[in-house]
């Protein structure tokens, strides 16, 4: 008899997608590779600094140590946006003089692949900018019936609920609609209502973003840039892996 618990799981599909770090922790039994999207703003930024041969190490959003965490790690760390300097801002990144190491931290994406990195054999940080790339490198990398759980980062409310933001569906969804056109089966309804999401968003993708509530919030306060950035589908040519606490081209 399958319970209630088993069924979030999407165990008959190999390409699964679920929502926040509760879903990622539903659908990874099992998978070959997590991936994680966050295209507002965390795996943006990880594609812009691993796309100029930086790596980057994830860190919790809260917590106080993360100075002395990059210290230790002899990084560079990325503060809130508006503090000046590197920060969670894909156009702070691509601005800084060199990149080599950065400890990024992320209320979302980040807390999410850094759980799964203890769970799963490997985790990629997908964005719009590098959904091909990673497509690719699946293809040529893991066998026809691996099983790959995509897991879109969503954005908060203010009492810490997940709120679902259409630009992480799209993004996810930009990464499973390469799959299934390069013939890969077996997903789950709920991956296909994502590469549907971007199928329909990918013929005015940059307005979509710039007009979705996550977008609009960023243009609001000055990040017309980053949005801009987010939006370029396919710019970034590197894969971004999370392997020994850093995500780093394979």
């Amino acid at each position: 008899m399958t319970t209630a618990g088993t069924v979030y799981r999407q165990l008959p599909f190999t390409v699964r997608f679920e929502w926040g770090l509760d879903g990622a922790r539903a659908i990874t039994s099992g998978a070959d590779l997590a991936v994680v999207v966050d295209v507002f703003s965390f795996t943006t930024c990880v594609s812009v600094a691993v796309d100029r041969g930086a790596v980057v190490l994830p860190y919790q959003w809260k917590d106080a140590g993360a100075e002395d965490f990059a210290i230790r790690h002899g990084a560079r760390l990325a503060r809130p946006r508006g503090t000046g300097g590197l920060s969670l801002s894909p156009s702070s990144l691509r601005a800084a003089a060199t990149l080599t190491r950065v400890v990024l931290p992320s209320p979302n994406g980040s807390e999410i692949a850094a759980e799964l990195a203890q769970d799963v054999p490997l985790v990629a940080a997908v964005s719009l900018r590098n959904a091909a790339a990673t497509v690719d490198w699946v293809l040529a990398a893991l066998p026809a019936d691996a099983v790959i759980a995509i897991v879109a980062a969503g954005e908060k409310w203010l009492d810490g609920s997940l709120r679902p933001a259409v630009e992480d569906q799209i993004g996810a969804g930009a990464f499973i609609a390469g799959l299934s056109a390069a013939g890969r089966d077996i997903f789950s309804p709920e991956a296909l209502m994502a590469a549907a999401a971007f199928n329909a968003a990918e013929p005015h993708l940059a307005e979509v973003l710039r007009e979705c509530s996550s977008g609009r919030e960023l243009i609001s306060a000055g990040y017309a840039d980053d949005v801009e950035i987010a939006a370029d589908l396919d710019a970034g040519s590197a894969v971004a892996l999370l392997r020994d606490g850093a995500f780093r081209e394979p």
